[in-house]
């Protein structure tokens, strides 16, 4: 019979994580026929050795059984020896598949995820074959090990396999991965007699082992060798020194399969079944509400907030469910949970016979709004003292607030995957869009102050997306003006133009619907703004006149100073020299009484440039004298030496060379570094 082996140390991670070094071995036994095996399976030679070429991509070992067979455990285990023996420097990446509803993870979330653990961010609004193509690219000059967990078929593994044999893929799933060339699936079933009793005897100790061998051996059968269904019996025993083996295996076989149950997985949801049964019924109602747990990730704050108990409490709690078996934990100072892959359909479905739907519902909103309150909380901690967030912040439990920013951070850092699940959780149900907005706006802010807008884009485009699918869906034609437009903002930064400009005009249809003066003037700004950047300046200019003519009607002078400044440029890049330079000049009037200085000198700098490519050199020397003085007034030491160097290409073109040496000498002076004076030099050269 074949050696077997289980781990069930099970951290609960994020969806991908890089291997940790200095990790600890997690506790594994056995499974030494199935480890030669895939070992050998590495070494074997491949389709493209055979026939002579070098091999194209990296290697694929599958590892095939049930849930709940420990096939995970059996790939971390093999990754674990492989970091170990040292053919893979460049570490461990891993990432899980499915969802703990079952439905497959797009390749877009997994790639993003894995390019995380590497240090690389993906663009923004990327799909699935841009990001993908990443992975491949990162993963191209490395040697690293790759563990695709639970995988539901060939689709979702083949954009991710390196091209490159250095790397190795590690895949589970349940059956085979047709489509994938060259993949002999190492498929596992439940342990064997020895093993199971030996994990039995690891947590309950060998004495309730030795003193009746036997029907440990037969606690193992109905079992079914299944480490999992194994690790939450020992558990239950624990919890009951004064209960025997023969207690045990007799409750298992009075219990009735589940005939909706496949054969191989009804000892799986018989000793589910004996756990559950066994709990008081304020566990056992905790225990079901993790089935709405986001991502299957947990915390004590989330199962607090689902069965409406204190948070030490329901600490305590999830801390009995992993001593059953029940669920993982990572064990870090802000402990999170994990519920089981194998478990999730089974909490789902005792969740659905056992509470009324109202009930599931009221808990799921529950769960949200305490989500929000701490999203809130992580935010405020930011402010300033006495600031009106910090005073609110005071007056929330303690439980709810953060001590530092530092901690805030943290919490952030590490239910992030949690988050981000419970927001897309919440817009797909549709029953609670009010709250779904609320927490999608908290995690928005939170994001955006801890990690920075630019460092959270990614993030940031997927919930803006969800704020548009509730706009939509609720017609909420300001909602989705906002969501529209700062989707756009994304695309334009990341080089996606037109894109941008299809939303721009779509925000610019729902501001008018709504009536939203400000969201009007800023899609129809947006709209020229990605003309301009397509080359387009005719239409630039069009749109820029229809925002600058909408804020004129608004008294908005801000705005209109930036608008003609916007209109003065795009008439410079079309060769429009006269327009360009009333556009600049109106730009330099309006900032003159806004009373902003270092605007107004940059302003007339600009109208300078365009009276120098009109071939009036004598009007922009005067006017780059203008400007000059207002960058003194302003401080602004950087734009008065390149306005000094431009004065003297000017006056060297006039034929005053002396005049010229003054000017860039006092140039150098002002910046007192040659190298920065030559950065200038160089950029007003290009300009």
């Amino acid at each position: 019979m074949t050696d077997q082996a289980v781990d069930t140390s099970g951290p609960a991670e994020a969806a991908g994580t890089k291997e940790p070094s200095g990790t600890a071995p997690p506790r594994f036994f056995g499974r030494a026929h199935e480890l030669k095996a895939l070992r050998a399976d590495i070494e074997r030679a491949g389709l493209d050795t055979l026939a002579g070429r070098k091999a194209a991509r990296a290697r694929v070992l599958l590892i095939a059984g049930r849930p709940g067979s420990g096939r995970t455990a059996l790939a971390g285990e093999l990754t674990r020896r492989l970091l170990a023996e040292g053919d893979h420097p460049d570490g461990l990446f891993r990432v899980r598949l499915t969802d703990p509803g079952g439905a497959p993870v797009p390749t877009e979330r997994t790639a993003r995820e894995l390019l995380d653990r590497m240090g690389v961010t993906g663009p923004p609004g990327a799909d699935g074959d841009e990001l993908s193509g990443m992975v491949r690219d990162e993963l191209a000059g490395r040697r690293a090990l790759l563990l695709l967990d639970d995988a539901v078929d060939a689709e979702q593994v083949d954009p991710l396999l390196p091209d490159n044999p250095d790397c190795l893929v590690v895949a589970t799933s349940e059956g085979p991965l047709t489509g994938i060339p060259d993949v002999r699936p190492c498929t596992i079933g439940g342990l064997d007699a020895g093993s199971a009793v030996r994990l039995l005897a690891r947590t309950i100790g060998e004495v309730r082992i030795t003193v009746d061998p036997r029907t440990a051996e037969t606690l193992a059968e109905e079992c079914g060798g299944l480490p999992a269904a194994l690790v939450m019996v020992a558990g239950w025993l624990a919890a009951r020194p004064m209960a025997s083996v023969a207690d045990v295996t007799k409750q298992l076989r009075e219990l009735p399969d589940d005939t909706e149950q496949s054969t191989n997985s009804r000892p799986l949801a018989r000793a589910f079944r004996l756990v559950h049964e066994s709990l008081p019924p304020t566990a056992a109602r905790i225990l079901r509400l993790l089935a709405l747990a986001p991502a299957g990730l947990a915390d004590a704050h989330t199962a607090s907030a689902l069965a409406g108990c204190s948070v030490s409490a329901a600490q305590t709690t999830l801390d009995d469910f992993v001593a059953l078996g029940l669920l993982h934990t990572n064990g870090a100072d802000q402990p999170q949970y994990e519920v089981p892959g194998c478990l999730a359909p089974l909490l789902r479905a005792l969740l659905e016979a056992m509470d009324r739907p109202a009930e599931v519902q009221l808990a799921r909103a529950r769960m949200l709004e305490r989500t929000v309150r701490l999203l809130q909380s992580c935010r405020a901690v930011t402010e300033p003292e006495g600031s009106p967030a910090r005073r609110k912040l005071a007056g929330l439990p303690r439980s709810l607030r953060f001590p530092n920013p530092e901690a805030a951070a943290e919490w952030l850092r590490i239910r992030r995957p949690a988050l981000l699940a419970s927001a897309r959780i919440a817009v797909e149900d549709g029953e609670l869009d009010t709250l779904a907005r609320r927490l999608v706006s908290a995690l928005v802010r939170s994001l955006a102050v801890h990690q920075g807008t630019e460092a959270a884009a990614p993030e940031l485009y997927g919930l803006h997306g969800l704020v548009l699918a509730v706009a939509e869906r609720r017609e909420l034609p300001r909602e989705r003006a906002a969501a529209l437009l700062n989707l756009a903002d994304l695309d334009a930064r990341t080089g996606r133009t037109r894109e941008a400009l299809a939303r721009y005009r779509a925000a610019l249809d729902a501001g008018r619907a709504a009536k939203d003066p400000y969201a009007t003037g800023r899609a129809m700004e947006s709209v020229g703004g990605a003309y301009a950047e397509l080359g387009d300046f005719q239409r630039a200019s069009d749109w820029y006149g229809r925002a600058l003519a909408q804020r004129l009607t608004q008294g908005e002078r801000a705005d209109e100073a930036r608008l003609y400044g916007r209109l003065g440029a795009v008439h410079t890049y079309a060769g429009r020299y006269g327009e360009a330079l009333r556009n600049w000049r109106a730009a330099a009037a309006g900032y003159r009484r806004l009373g902003d200085v270092p605007a107004q000198a940059r302003a007339l700098s600009e109208a300078a440039r365009v009276q120098e490519y009109a071939g009036r050199p004598h009007e922009s020397l005067h006017t780059c004298q203008e400007a000059v003085e207002w960058a003194r007034r302003a401080g602004d030491v950087r734009l008065q030496a390149a306005l000094e160097l431009r004065l003297a290409d000017t006056l060297e073109r006039l034929g005053d060379p002396a005049a010229a040496g003054l000017h860039r000498g006092l140039a150098d002076r002002l910046l007192g570094q040659e190298g920065m004076t030559c950065e200038i030099r160089s950029a007003a050269t290009e300009n």
